[in-house]
């Protein structure tokens, strides 16, 4: 059988897992998370620079998280683009530290978060999906190509539809999780 299908195909779910992780990491949930800074970009000397290699990031609590700046000449840069950002949160400057207070989610707001993070996660389920698409035509190329049988096939298939249940499993917890954090107080 043709291994390299099967090891491509979990590399690839394997990539989309973690794309997921990373996209859900992004989300404000009402817990401080360093997380939530990592994709802001603060213009800083005429350069797009990322928040995370100008300051020490931290969450000292889970209602703030604490900035730290190399240069305190960045400041001010460093406060306007967390303002700029779409996470509606408020820096407080002190001259030597930021801080940045996490307010609680409405509740409203929380259902909100609940259905942009089932939003974001049927996209990857599609994405899954493509992935298990993608590999069933390579078996079928080979069983063209008679490099396989046609009981090789079927045998592949259901690897990989055992392999595609897999990474949907993931997925449902990574997103079980995320949701229970939200609608956490």
């Amino acid at each position: 059988m043709n291994e390299a299908i099967f090891a491509q195909l979990q590399k690839e779910m394997d990539q989309s897992v973690g794309a997921l992780r990373k996209e859900l990491a992004k989300l404000r949930t009402g817990r401080a998370s360093t997380a939530l800074l990592e994709h802001v970009v603060v213009e800083y000397y005429g350069a797009h620079t990322p928040l995370n290699q100008l300051a020490t990031l931290s969450a000292p609590d889970p209602h703030l998280l604490v900035i730290q700046p190399f240069d305190r000449s960045a400041m001010g840069d460093i406060e306007k683009a967390i303002l700029k950002s779409d996470l509606g949160l408020t820096p407080n400057n002190d001259g030597k530290i930021i801080r940045v207070p996490i307010p609680q989610l409405t509740e409203e707001r929380r259902k909100e978060l609940v259905k942009h993070v089932k939003r974001i996660a049927e996209e990857f389920r599609v994405s899954i999906r493509s992935h298990r698409r993608d590999a069933v035509e390579r078996l079928k190329e080979a069983e063209k190509k008679k490099e396989i049988t046609a009981d090789d096939f079927k045998h592949g298939q259901d690897r990989i539809q055992k392999i595609t249940d897999e990474f949907i499993g993931r997925i449902e917890k990574i997103i079980k999780a995320k949701e229970e954090e939200v609608m956490e107080v």
